[in-house]
């Protein structure tokens, strides 16, 4: 079976019941009588297909929209004109605006809720269906976190119904974390099973048939979608809270949680999707997104702590260089604002073009994405080395660095329920954990965090506000290149960590959700939601729930 993974993702792709109102493109694929019905597949074959499909959009499209929103990437000026102009005018989010992240993960979660729904009478697809669960969940709440109200309880009967109501995201947050806690107890009770049948290592891409780490990362997502709602009163704090008492002595996940099928270099469609979208493809070549981005004047000012006059966002960060900066970008030899030659992050500030403030003199003078965050720890002379060390240790469904933050802050929400977390602990590691995947110097990632830690709003001190800023102003810096969305989502939650608009952005803010998709509105008209542009710049009953505040 191990052989026939990438086979097995490539099945399970064409499987997709209905990404949410059956458009065309799906009804193509369920309407065609040659093909595989999906009722002959087990869990067990569709799988390791359905995770490393989904994970695509996440290291794609994700990855893309998640970095740009947060300023943490630009456009190069001098490889393509007016690069990202959309993304930095905001001026068009509409229903074409990443739609690919609605369209890329909605087949998905029908794989998942296909294999969810399994008749299993003999229990001896237990495992699989509990993983199900578990990444039904944790696709699904980005669809609620980036779209507020969705298709759900009816979205993924195919030809039964191809215009399934909107359920209240409220609602589909509570159905997800009962879906993990149905997980870890089908997991904790499988064996019990006369019919018991354990998992096939080969075709768990992500733990290899560890059945407790599954049920740390279900604990995990569980808290994610929890302190996502730190915000709401009443009787959703009561459940919430109710909730958060149930992981008090929960054990997460402490691990870089990856996506593996077995990348490797014989094809492009083999190669882990993050290095084959933004850096190589499997036969060496740059592909053009390499080109096109690179590191925003706000990151780098940020990782090289240059000193920002009359801006007091960037005062915690200056004079203190951050051990990351090189593996996430290049280093280029450049000068800085006082004329000074230097070697470090050279940035491009989002919007402006080559002649205007904030973009370097040339080409040559401006960081890219470091071949470090590639590659990790491995020793590099060659993009060839690059390629295979990224696609041996896969690409980042969850890090370490994100676990740990998350329990720092829950620890320091609501200490009661989390007096066993060591809040200030949890917010060390996670930027040793993520300093340690980057392939960061050890000792320097140690003072760093030392350092850090005299500075409100960047390491452990201060008032409760500022550790929270601390938390996520660290989560940016992990997540970027890793799971960006993830914290644009978090940024819209919290206000932190400062991110500037670009120079041509038409509105004061970033945007607090996405439009759906013009195929709802082609395919499901009746249903979907009727939202403007503007919108979604503003929060109103569309945003999400938990944001509402």
């Amino acid at each position: 079976m191990k052989n026939n993974k990438f086979l097995i993702t490539i099945l399970a792709a064409t499987l997709s019941l209905s990404a949410v109102s059956c458009s065309n493109e799906y009804l193509d694929v369920n309407d065609n009588p040659n093909a595989i019905q999906a009722e002959e597949i087990t869990p067990e074959l569709m799988l390791p297909g359905a995770i490393t499909t989904a994970y695509r959009t996440q290291a794609g499209t994700m990855m893309q929209f998640g970095n740009l929103m947060m300023n943490s990437w630009a456009g190069n000026s001098y490889t393509i004109a007016g690069p990202y102009s959309r993304e930095f005018s905001l001026s068009s989010v509409d229903n074409t605006f990443y739609r690919g992240i609605w369209e890329g993960l909605y087949p998905r979660i029908a794989n998942f809720d296909q294999m969810e729904r399994f008749k299993n009478s003999n229990h001896e697809q237990d495992y699989y269906i509990a993983i199900a669960k578990i990444m039904k969940a944790y696709y699904m709440q980005y669809i609620v976190d980036l779209y507020g109200d969705a298709p759900y309880s009816e979205a993924f009967l195919g030809q039964q119904n191809t215009t399934p109501k909107y359920d209240n995201d409220t609602d589909i947050y509570k159905s997800l974390i009962s879906k993990l806690e149905e997980a870890n107890t089908l997991i904790d009770n499988a064996q019990s099973s006369t019919d018991f049948h354990p998992l096939e290592p080969s075709s768990d891409v992500v733990f290899s048939g560890d059945m407790d780490k599954w049920k740390a990362l279900s604990n995990t997502i569980k808290l994610r979608l929890l302190i996502r709602m730190s915000k709401v009163t009443g009787d959703l704090a009561t459940y919430r809270n109710t909730k958060l008492q149930s992981l008090s002595n929960a054990t997460f996940i402490d691990e870089e949680v990856t996506v593996n099928p077995g990348y490797s270099s014989a094809s492009d469609d083999k190669m882990n999707p993050f290095i084959l979208n933004w850096a190589r493809n499997a036969s060496g070549q740059q592909v053009s997104n390499y080109a096109v981005v690179v590191v925003s004047e706000h990151m780098a000012n940020s990782l090289e702590g240059n000193v920002i006059l009359n801006d007091s966002n960037y005062s915690k960060f200056t004079g203190l260089k951050d051990p990351r900066r090189s593996r996430l970008f290049t280093n280029v030899t450049s000068v800085d604002a006082g004329g000074n030659p230097f070697t470090g992050l050279k940035g491009v500030r989002q919007g402006n073009v080559p002649g205007q403030p904030g973009v370097p003199v040339n080409n040559v003078n401006t960081s890219k994405l470091g071949t470090g965050n590639f590659s990790g720890a491995t020793a590099i002379s060659t993009w060839g080395d690059v390629i295979a060390a990224n696609n041996s240790r896969g690409g980042v469904l969850f890090s370490r660095a994100e676990s740990n933050l998350l329990q720092a802050e829950a620890a320091l929400r609501w200490p009661t329920i989390f007096s066993a977390i060591n809040a200030s602990a949890k917010f060390a590691t996670a930027i040793t954990a993520n300093g340690a995947w980057l392939g960061a110097n050890a000792t320097q990632i140690s003072s760093y965090v030392t350092a850090a830690n005299a500075r409100p709003g960047l390491g452990w001190t201060g008032s409760d506000t500022q550790k929270i800023e601390a938390i996520m102003t660290q989560k940016w810096i992990a997540l970027t290149n890793i799971n960006p969305t993830e914290m644009f989502i978090e940024y819209n939650r919290t206000g932190y960590p400062f991110t500037p608009m670009a120079t041509t952005a038409q509105f004061p803010n970033k945007p607090y959700r996405l439009v759906y998709p013009n195929s709802e509105y082609a395919a499901n008209s009746a249903n979907v939601p009727n939202i403007s542009s503007a919108q979604v710049f503003v929060k109103n009953q569309f945003t999400p729930f938990w944001n509402q505040n």
